[in-house]
């Protein structure tokens, strides 16, 4: 009878699943078969049968045609990343401290405020970016007065701001909905280790040293794994819509390339090549990465 009861509980939780993993497969396997269109000379209403067969013609162009574009959105892109791995500690940091507050109504609504914006399009960040950081906006208005600077200046046309601009605004829109998951490992670690510390007389700062930070770890190496993964993926919206021809060679991106280059110019073919090397290295880096993680810590994700 127990067994039978297990049987049955597997195949609803299974059933429960099955949706994610149509999902999953729908939206991530099944765009593979378009990687066909790498090896055409493909443009759109001509049936593929009936496009050229051009075999790695279009690869070519990323070391020909392309190139001194593509070394400037791989730059990009991998500058954005680094920032953004420098960083990714930074949500755990915040969970631990917002765990540290004893007030529990502060602590809920400073978690309500601080994961809000993740709901916010980046379409209205721009706005209120741009409304705020323009010529006339306040942020100049207020350098003005107190003399820091003597003319305004436009925050988001200017070239030496973009990396730490944008990765700021991803702070700012992320770092609460990234808390989360620090903050459901931190209820999950057992109180007694507290008890015991106290006992042994440790302060507060002892008990995140030796208890909390520890007990966060694993999470945050899975994470980073996922991150170091997803690398060349930095982002697409953002970029997209705080791109301008003043920021143009220092906040275009491997997303935002492929979308000019697939769309704008009507070149699906070089397009597609772009996002498959992008998957292939993606990929290649989480392994590596994979691999030194349990080399170094004898844990791993795959």
């Amino acid at each position: 009878m127990l067994t039978k009861l297990r049987k049955n509980e597997g195949l609803r939780l299974l059933l429960l699943s099955l949706p994610f993993v149509i999902f999953i497969f729908m939206f991530s396997y099944v765009p593979l078969a378009g990687w066909v269109n790498a090896f055409f000379f493909y443009r759109p209403g001509i049936p593929l049968r009936n496009s050229p067969f051009v075999g790695l013609d279009n690869f070519a162009l990323i070391f020909t045609f392309y190139r001194s574009q593509v070394l400037g959105v791989l730059r990009n892109t991998l500058i954005f990343a680094a920032l953004g791995l420098i960083s990714s500690p930074l949500p755990m940091f915040f969970a631990i401290l917002l765990n540290e507050v004893l007030n529990t109504k502060f602590k809920r609504f400073v978690q309500t405020i601080t994961t809000l914006p993740n709901f916010i399009s980046w379409v209205i960040i721009f706005s209120l970016a741009f409304a705020i950081f323009q010529d006339t906006g306040p942020v100049n208005n207020i350098l003005m007065s107190l003399g820091w600077v003597e003319s305004p200046t436009m925050l988001l046309g200017n070239v030496d701001a973009v990396y730490i601009f944008q990765t700021m605004l991803g702070w700012w829109r992320n770092m609460g909905w990234g808390a989360i998951i620090y903050i459901a490992a931190i209820t999950g670690i057992d109180n007694e280790l507290y008890d015991a510390a106290a006992v042994d007389g440790a302060n507060r700062w002892k008990k995140i040293r030796h208890i909390t930070l520890p007990s966060l770890m694993p999470t945050y190496l899975v994470l980073l794994l996922l991150s170091i993964g997803n690398i060349l993926s930095v982002g697409f919206e953002q970029y997209l819509v705080f791109y301008n021809s003043m920021v143009a060679t220092r906040i275009d991106v491997i997303d935002t390339f492929v979308f000019r280059v697939g769309l704008d110019n009507h070149d699906f073919s070089f397009a597609t090549v772009v996002g498959m090397l992008r998957t292939i290295i993606s990929i290649f880096l989480l392994f590596s990465a994979n691999a030194i993680a349990k080399k170094i810590r004898g844990t791993s994700i795959v």
